[in-house]
């Protein structure tokens, strides 16, 4: 909600947050970038909680890469989420602790491990894609098709500018 006034004292005090004074903030690509990823991401949450799920948008991710690219290395999955491997590797070990994806000898390069989903990696990222189809569907009910194409083409144009 825009207003022309700034908030008073008492505003703040009282934990209210509708008048704030955001100043340029609502004009800044990266600030509306990282309210929209916040309400997401809370959604994606909610949707697993109530779901008796547990898994993060990352860890969802990882799967889905591990998934589809049979043998994919550490540092291909690393830079595919655009992670450094320090971020990773407590990822993989959360995965791989919970059963769901195997480390193993990469057959062409000893030095680097392939992963690969478990059975019951696989049946549970198919559980997981259920779940993140509908949370998918919820975020985007306020935008047609088309919109929802332009919206994900335009979130690469940034991300490719910001590189």
């Amino acid at each position: 909600m825009k207003t022309d006034r700034k908030s008073t004292p008492q505003d703040l005090a009282n934990g209210s947050t509708q008048d704030l004074d955001r100043g340029l903030l609502p004009s800044l690509l990266g600030y509306a970038l990282r309210r929209a990823q916040s309400a997401v991401f809370a959604d994606f949450s909610a949707t697993f909680v109530a779901a008796g799920e547990a898994v993060t948008p990352g860890e969802f991710g990882l799967l889905v890469l591990v998934d589809r690219n049979a043998g994919l290395s550490q540092m291909a999955v690393a830079r595919a989420l655009g992670i450094d491997r320090s971020t990773l590797v407590p990822i993989l070990d959360r995965l791989q602790e919970r059963g769901l994806l195997v480390r193993r000898r990469s057959p062409t390069d000893g030095r680097t491990h392939a992963l690969a989903l478990t059975p019951l990696g696989i049946k549970a990222l198919a559980r997981f894609t259920k779940l993140v189809r509908a949370h998918e569907a919820r975020i985007a009910s306020g935008l047609s098709t088309a919109e929802t194409r332009m919206l994900l083409e335009l979130l690469e144009k940034v991300r490719v500018a910001s590189l």
